[in-house]
């Protein structure tokens, strides 16, 4: 009686386990990239009602990050300017200006300005913005060069993983106290010994369990 399938034919579920083998692979991997905070989150530069240009307040104008985001030293949260933050300078400069159509709005009307916020940790996860910049870690660490953007955009994926390598490895990331909000500020070939200096006077001393930000 003639064989329904020749030899050849023992290749095929060789090819099939293989094809399988590489899908799941591929699939796993596809998920594990574009489902990640580095594809979905960084990048991200959502449209805002106010065509407010950090590049020129904070760049060329010099502005204090400190002025606008008043919690960032004492409050877990950096804050979001209030219309009053902007009249404070934009009753006398440039007030009937086409870009400030919207905060004068607010102004005029007592409601706020719906900002649209682009930096956002989890509402499982906590996060303290004063608990990091007391102790040295700067804007630029996390938000990137703020003085050079026109629209903010997300640089980093502040994602788990992300933390924890700065919580287990924080020299790096560590400048003084004063040059906190100072965008081009960058360490030496002493940044190691000035870091663990640091880390020693203020006890440094970042969680890398789950209680630390899971509470």
């Amino acid at each position: 009686m003639a064989q329904l399938f020749t030899k050849k034919a023992n290749i095929i579920p060789l090819f099939l386990l293989i094809g399988i083998i590489l899908s799941i692979i591929f699939i796993v991997g596809a998920f594990w990239y574009w489902g990640s905070p580095y594809f979905t989150d960084v990048g991200y530069q959502p449209e805002q009602p106010v065509p407010y240009s950090h590049k020129f307040h904070a760049g060329e104008l010099g502005m204090e990050c400190y002025y606008c985001h008043t919690g960032v030293e004492k409050s877990a949260v950096a804050g979001i300017p209030s219309t009053q933050t902007c009249m404070n300078c934009h009753t006398m400069v440039k007030p009937t200006s086409d870009s400030l159509k919207v905060v004068k709005a607010s102004w005029d009307s007592g409601n706020p300005i719906q900002w649209v916020r682009v930096h956002k940790s989890p509402d499982y996860a906590y996060f303290d913005h004063s608990a990091h910049v007391n102790v040295g870690v700067g804007c630029k660490s996390c938000h990137g060069r703020i003085d050079r953007m026109n629209v903010v955009l997300q640089t980093e994926p502040l994602s788990m993983e992300w933390c924890l390598d700065c919580h287990r490895e924080p020299a790096e990331n560590l400048r003084p106290l004063s040059e906190i909000t100072n965008m081009e500020w960058f360490s030496n070939e002493n940044h190691a010994d000035f870091a663990q200096q640091i880390i020693q006077d203020l006890q440094i001393s970042p969680p890398t369990g789950c209680q630390g930000c899971h509470r």
